[in-house]
């Protein structure tokens, strides 16, 4: 019995010794760069159900895809604004939203439960002739 409790003591000590930070560490995610697929940079789309594509990121648990028009630095409005959070329910990297002819900016940050990436922005324009 007196050798559990030291075995129990000392793997006690050991486990102290580290830190929380040791045990849960988070994979610092902000060098890296959310590439955007889709709408590429100055594309026209011809359709109106305009499907927004990027490469997700190892270790990035959620996603804020913004749509803004004409742009982020002189928006008119804001048309989309969500978190896409990644779990087993979702594991995409993709969403669609049907807008009206126009010029428009959309952005894409990765984030986990310490860090978060920089924005990655493209800019297109819708022009549907239907």
């Amino acid at each position: 019995m007196r050798n559990i409790l030291k075995i129990m003591f000392c793997t006690l000590l050991v486990v102290s010794m580290g830190s929380c930070e040791d045990i849960l560490e988070v994979v610092d995610i902000s060098d890296e760069p959310v590439v955007l697929l889709a709408p590429a940079e100055g594309v026209i789309v011809t359709d109106s159900l305009v499907s927004f594509n990027w490469n997700g990121i190892d270790e990035a648990d959620a996603y804020l895809i913004q749509v803004a028009t004409p742009s982020f630095e002189n928006a008119s409005q804001i048309l989309l604004d969500s978190v896409m959070v990644i779990d087993s329910t979702f594991q995409g990297t993709r969403i669609s939203k049907v807008l009206s002819n126009n010029d428009y900016q959309w952005r894409v940050q990765a984030y986990n439960s310490g860090y978060q990436t920089e924005f990655s922005t493209h800019t297109f324009s819708v022009s549907n002739t239907d």
